[in-house]
């Protein structure tokens, strides 16, 4: 029966491929409006970005039928979050996308974003209107315009999922095991399903988005066997994807750095042990 759901949603995938060019052209001409008005600006790119990542999420829930299984806590519509997830594989971002779907806030969406890919036509060129941050994993030298882009979200009080994926790349064998390798010399936990997160990250964010934000959500994704590529989830390669959410409230927050830190951490051994559990007994609840 899955070829049946296959067929059109690769008709329906290329549709959005193609929707990207006048997608793309309307964000060109938003520039005119920009210097008369930044609020009608944002919002005729939120609304771009609206259509296209709800239109990945009719085409993975609707067309290939692919079952998301949620748990956790409810997440409000209209609450500005900092989310934070585990990184297995391309899928996570579709599955992310499908949470905040759920929401309402697929426009809203905001991810840290290798530098490179503000090169690509369609969806790079799209995110340069979106607020999204580029970095080059050298915090040096993606300081200043991570800080501005921050900057920019508080000035213009925009509403914003801002999400991070804190290993900082997808995990593998290899990158586990250095990982590994690096919290035994540092005294740091060992985790067997998900590596390190990179806590300056997450504390240069906690900081910089200051009180613009309400909570922190921590997301854990999980899939039955191995973890699929994006296209292979978009077009129903697998039956399900599971995702739990956990809400912080910033006032339960530590506003110390160290204790950032230490509270991102203390996140990622649970989200080890929430995985565990997850591939014993099929649950992440």
């Amino acid at each position: 029966m899955r070829i049946f759901r296959f067929i059109p949603a690769v008709f329906f995938l290329i549709f959005l491929l193609l929707l990207l060019i006048p997608l793309n052209l309307i964000q060109m001409a938003s520039l005119l409006i920009w210097p008369l008005s930044g609020k009608l600006f944002r919002a005729i790119n939120r609304g771009v970005c609206a259509t296209f990542f709800g239109g990945l999420n009719i085409l993975m829930e609707k067309i290939a039928g692919v079952e998301v299984i949620l748990s956790g806590d409810a997440l409000p519509p209209g609450e500005n979050a900092f989310v934070i997830s585990n990184h297995q594989a391309m899928a996570d971002i579709p599955a992310i996308i499908a949470l905040a779907t759920r929401s309402s806030r697929a426009g809203d969406i905001k991810w840290f974003v290798k530098d490179p890919i503000k090169y690509v036509p369609g969806i790079g060129w799209g995110m340069l209107f979106l607020d999204c941050i580029y970095v080059k994993r050298n915090w040096m030298a993606d300081k200043a315009r991570v800080l501005k882009t921050f900057a920019n979200l508080r000035a213009h009080r925009t509403p914003f999922w801002l999400v991070s994926f804190l290993e900082g790349t997808r995990i593998t064998p290899g990158k586990l095991a250095r990982a590994q390798s690096f919290g035994a010399r540092q005294g740091l936990p060992h985790l067997t399903h998900v590596m390190l997160p990179r806590t300056k990250g997450f504390e240069a964010t906690m900081e910089g988005l200051g009180e613009h934000k309400q909570a922190v959500y921590d997301v854990t994704i999980g899939y039955e066997g191995r973890p699929p590529g994006m296209f292979q989830l978009l077009l129903g390669g697998v039956s399900r994807v599971h995702i739990h959410a956990r809400r912080y409230p910033v006032a339960e927050l530590p506003k110390d750095n160290k204790e950032r830190a230490e509270w991102a951490l203390k996140r990622w051994e649970e989200k080890d042990k929430r995985l565990a559990k997850f591939y014993a007994s099929g649950a992440l609840a």
